[in-house]
């Protein structure tokens, strides 16, 4: 039989024992809380860039691995959806949109809308003045949603904050919180797509921003200022008449790749305020 300061030793060895033993789960423990932290982090980066991908796309947004595009949230190709579908003369449909940084002012009417002729936006902005065309015969919700946040000054004070200069020559405006994020509460519909054209986006160009599906158009909206590379899923609502030189400049000025690498561009590093828009009545 051991003594009992044999015993009292092997008591204190079992003791060591299992002491390290709770040590080493405990440290597991740990380092597995460690990495599902981890993890978490990771995927919070990963959900934040591909939200801020479709905000290039706008309100403009999916992404292409080879050219980035204007849009305002994420998801894949376009796919039909009720929105998406066409309406009766005069009518539009505008729904509420979900997430994003909202500037409420209202949704624009449903019935009675203009669908015939062309009216002028004049675009007053820090670096010139712009005069685009509004295409109300072809994009009659697009033109009357615009001509209805102007009517409420709510792109009036804002800045462009997504410029791109390779493959796609934009000029992205729209949102007031000037983070790719941001619009106006309400959703609507693509109209006027350039499908089976081989120039879908020529400089001069006013379309709308998205987030990848059809029935997302918000309030943010580019301008193309070169030829540009992309995909016919975006919504052509006017021309530029005068002033397409005050984007050309700001676009050669360059930006600060705050974008990059995806959706690509970044802030202009010639800022661009817009100070004031205005809609004329309907012509035609």
């Amino acid at each position: 039989m051991p003594s009992k300061d044999r015993q009292r030793v092997l008591a204190r060895a079992k003791l060591e024992r299992q002491m390290a033993k709770r040590a080493a789960s405990a440290r597991r423990r740990r380092q597995m809380q460690a990495g599902i932290g981890a993890m978490l982090a990771l995927v919070a980066v990963v959900g934040g860039s591909v939200f801020l991908v479709s905000k290039f796309s706008g309100d403009d947004k999916k992404t292409d691995t080879a050219t980035p595009k204007p849009d305002s949230s994420t998801s894949a190709a376009p796919t039909p959806s009720a929105s998406a579908k066409p309406l009766a003369p005069g009518t539009c449909a505008y729904t509420k949109s979900a997430g994003g940084q909202v500037k409420n002012v209202g949704t624009p009417p449903t019935k009675n809308v203009p669908h015939t002729g062309t009216r002028v936006a004049a675009i007053k902005t820090s670096q010139g003045d712009i005069e685009v065309t509004l295409d109300v015969a072809k994009a009659p919700c697009t033109s009357n949603s615009f001509a209805f946040l102007a009517s409420k000054k709510y792109f009036d004070g804002t800045t462009c904050h997504r410029m791109t200069n390779s493959g796609l020559f934009v000029l992205q405006c729209g949102d007031p919180s000037a983070t790719g994020s941001g619009g106006p509460g309400y959703q609507f519909g693509v109209e006027n797509l350039p499908t089976g054209q081989a120039k879908p986006y020529p400089a001069g160009v006013l379309a709308m921003a998205n987030s990848g599906s059809p029935d997302s158009n918000g309030s943010q909206f580019f301008i193309v200022y070169q030829d540009s590379q992309l995909g016919p899923d975006y919504t052509i609502f006017g021309k530029i008449t005068k002033g397409l030189d005050v984007v050309d400049k700001v676009g050669k000025a360059g930006h600060d790749g705050a974008f990059d690498p995806s959706p690509g561009g970044g802030k202009p590093k010639l800022p661009v305020k817009l100070e004031k828009v205005t809609v004329a009545a309907v012509k035609g």
